[in-house]
């Protein structure tokens, strides 16, 4: 049974479990990824099959050894101490923040997924509901964004025992590199949106390195934006994905700027929304780089 603990002076929330679905089973700064991904309503009365297909898994992502981790004991175990700390430097998080602003509406109903002790959502936004999830509950409790936060090992039971359609919009942020079954998370994620709603995955090439999968700690930064992106394609429903990205100044060298190939560092914010809508419920992605 799922507790859902509610902040002081609100009311409790007991969202409805879902029975319909089983339970299963430090490196510098040199990139910042940012991959944001939106359904869109688009219901089809003359084509049930693709709308009845919307969030199946159509394909596994991972092999046996991708899922691995060099650390195998529980991860509640290895979270079970509070980091208050930011594993992101100030440009990541301005960013990163940035991005909520733009496509976070105001009034929405949100689920921080893989949550801690800061959010990194507009501090002038407000937000009708945000619900947290993670594995610490002392972090989880000093985050002053969330009304609400459970804890729950997504690596033993990626079921979210939470409505369908319940939210605007799901974060996961530099976390989704230790998601031992993230086809089955993504899924999880497509049921709880709304039509319309957006999720948004950021994560930087930091990471807890005993803890991170073998597709992630053996992949290039290159190889790890197209392993998030073939997660949100194994999922029905899900668009293909838009990759923008952008290379702070700081790290740009002074030579460089001479050079006539000095504008491939300086690029940012480059893509172009791509809608493919598919069933009932299609997903946009935005990936960002920094």
């Amino acid at each position: 049974m799922l507790t859902i603990h509610p902040k002081p002076g609100l009311r409790s929330w007991h969202p409805p479990i879902v029975a319909t679905l089983q339970a299963t089973s430090s490196l510098p700064f040199k990139t910042r990824l940012f991959l944001a991904a939106k359904t869109t309503n688009m219901l089809n009365e003359s084509n049930e099959t693709e709308r009845s297909s919307a969030g199946k898994i159509k394909r596994l992502v991972l092999s046996e050894e991708g899922r691995t981790k060099l650390n195998s004991y529980p991860d509640r175990e290895f979270y079970s101490y509070p980091r208050f700390v930011t594993h992101v430097d100030d440009g990541f998080i301005s960013t990163l923040t940035d991005l909520y602003q733009e496509k976070l509406r105001p009034g929405s109903e949100i689920l921080d997924l893989m949550s801690s002790w800061v959010s990194h959502l507009p501090n002038q936004a407000v937000y009708k509901r945000i619900v947290g999830h993670g594995l610490n509950a002392q972090e989880l409790a000093r985050n002053p964004r969330l009304d609400y936060f459970f804890v729950k090992d997504l690596n033993q039971d990626q079921k979210l025992e939470l409505e369908s359609s319940s939210f605007d919009a799901v974060l996961c942020t530099v976390s989704v590199q230790y998601l031992q079954q993230p086809e089955k998370v993504f899924a999880e994620v497509f049921r709880v949106l709304r039509p319309g709603g957006a999720f948004i995955v950021s994560f930087s090439n930091r990471l807890f390195y005993e803890k991170a999968i073998g597709a992630w700690r053996d992949g290039t930064g290159y190889s790890r934006v197209q392993l998030v992106v073939q997660y949100f394609q194994c999922v029905e429903g899900f668009t293909q994905p838009e990759i923008i990205r952008k290379v702070p100044a700081a790290a740009v060298d002074p030579q460089q700027e001479k050079s006539p190939f000095g504008w491939i560092m300086r690029f940012a914010w480059i893509g172009v929304w791509i809608r493919s809508f598919l069933c009932c419920r299609s997903l946009q992605e935005l990936q960002t780089c920094v």
